[in-house]
């Protein structure tokens, strides 16, 4: 057996992450570790890469004991790991975060020949050596990239017998997954193990051999996927049956309370219009890098429009954040670590950065107030938390989404502009995610919403427009429309 996971222990303080999780991969396998946010993939994931060490419990490579003490030992002994949030150095070339920690030497000094070579391999492994130049800022790079990156340089271990792929399709494209999916089965092929953390099943049905269930820390099922169904899948991670995935209550649009004439960003997007009512949800489908994060920050005035209008209830407002949100108008940021969330802080703290009813009657933020507007929403939207004294860099991403969309709520806006909002969220934290967005339409609020899953666009919306190369096509019923259909479309 490749490697072996037995009663792995951990807690942090008083909260306990892990319970007894065992788990036993392959050579050759790819295999899939599902679970609910919170269920403890991330704490197994940073025990198996050095990031962390276990409490009680045995871990097992190749047959022989292995407890990394840090990840560059973890490394060596031949695991590498892509992280959901990848970690980059934005100031440094590409070259550079592909080498970062590892870079080849001769004697005392960096070998810079053997490098370009490491790092041409490894991106050409993940078919994007001639995309962008070695020596690019990261930072320059559009979030996809730079997970391509991060991949290339788990990659770049010649040494590498597991890799561990947490959520690596949240932030790629069709066709940058399917390149994903030939890369992890050529490597599987070559005897290399992958352990495949991922809330989507259909990929899970495609691409894994094998699959380990956690649920509260404990692993609670393990079998072949081929003889699994998707449901008996979802209820063994939920610990219960998730039914209607996409609620849709009776909902009848009213006035226009946004719309768009001929918007054009600095680069995106390029004369979009649209009108959005009261009590609808429209999409906008399209590849990454066609400019549909352009579009939202453009008309929420966080990137600046070289032309068009944006109109709220009849009224043009301009590109300055402030405005918008003086009209009742919210975003919510993709980036959820650069522009979501401030880490370091509560999970209080960070809803009560939007003010509102978190604010006492005298305009002052009271931190009985910040707590109990964070355990309503806690509540409602299921984060899996300690409390609301938290600090959200403590939280798994998906629960982290969870805050960030709490945030936005907490505004009372008219108007959503949601940005991936599931990114990174497993299937019953989903359904909670459509239930609310349901909701919210049905009590007249306004959802623009952005999503790369056309299953999520076709189940939620009721128009979608579709994005290609900056250029907005009409909203149209999602009646009219298929998921083959909205992809054909988006690749132009």
């Amino acid at each position: 057996m490749r490697l072996e996971l037995s009663e792995l222990h951990k807690s942090f303080g008083a909260a306990r992450a892990l319970s007894g999780v065992s788990l036993a991969a392959s050579p050759g396998a790819v295999h899939a570790v599902l679970g609910e946010n919170g269920a403890g993939k991330s704490t197994l994931m940073k025990l198996l890469s050095g990031a962390e060490r276990p409490d009680a419990g045995e871990l097992r490579l190749d047959g022989a004991a292995f407890r990394p003490t840090s990840p560059e030992a973890a490394r060596r002994a031949g695991v590498s790991i892509v992280y959901q949030e990848p970690l980059f150095c934005a100031d440094l070339s590409v070259r550079e975060n592909v080498l970062l920690g590892h870079e080849p030497t001769r004697g005392p000094f960096i070998d810079a020949r053997s490098g370009t070579r490491i790092a041409t391999r490894a991106l050409e492994q993940v078919g994007v050596a001639s995309t962008f130049g070695l020596d690019t800022p990261l930072g320059r790079l559009s979030p996809a990239d730079r997970q391509l990156v991060s991949i290339a340089r788990a990659l770049s271990n010649a040494n590498c017998k597991v890799l561990i792929l947490d959520e690596p399709t949240s932030a790629l494209t069709g066709a940058d997954t399917e390149r994903l999916f030939g890369i992890v089965r050529r490597l599987a092929n070559d005897g290399v193990t992958v352990l495949y953390i991922s809330h989507f099943l259909e990929e899970v049905e495609r691409i894994a051999s094998e699959y380990t269930v956690l649920r509260d820390g404990r692993s609670v099922a393990a079998g072949r996927v081929a003889g699994t169904t998707r449901d008996e899948l979802v209820s063994l991670m939920a610990g219960r049956t998730v039914t209607e995935l996409f609620p849709r209550s009776a909902r009848t649009p009213g006035e226009t309370v946004l719309e768009l004439r001929e918007l054009s960003g600095r680069r995106l997007p390029r004369l979009a219009n649209l009108n959005l009512r009261r009590g609808e949800v429209v999409g906008v489908a399209g590849l990454v890098g066609s400019g549909r994060t352009e579009l939202l920050r453009a008309i929420y005035g966080l990137d600046s429009r070289s032309a068009g209008q944006v109109l709220v209830a009849g009224t043009a407002v301009p590109a300055r954040p402030v405005a918008l949100s003086a009209r009742k108008v919210g975003l919510l940021s993709e980036d959820r670590k650069g522009e979501g969330l401030a880490e370091g802080l509560s999970i209080a703290e960070n809803i009560a950065l939007s003010g509102t009813s978190t604010l006492s009657p005298w305009g002052l933020a009271l931190p009985a107030h910040s707590r109990n507007a964070a355990q309503r929403w806690i509540d409602k939207l299921g984060v899996r938390c300690r409390g609301p004294e938290q600090k959200v860099r403590a939280l798994s991403g998906g629960n982290q989404q969870k805050v960030a969309l709490a945030r936005l709520l907490e505004q009372d806006v008219d108007v959503l502009l949601l940005d991936e909002p599931t990114r990174g969220i497993d299937v019953g934290s989903r359904a909670d995610i459509y239930r609310l967005i349901d909701e919210l339409a049905a009590r007249g609020k306004a959802v623009l919403m952005v999503s790369s899953y056309m299953p999520e666009l076709i189940g939620v919306c009721d128009r979608i427009a579709v994005m290609v190369r900056g250029k907005l096509g009409r909203a149209r019923p999602v009646s009219e429309l298929t998921e083959h259909g909205l992809l054909l479309e988006a690749t132009g």
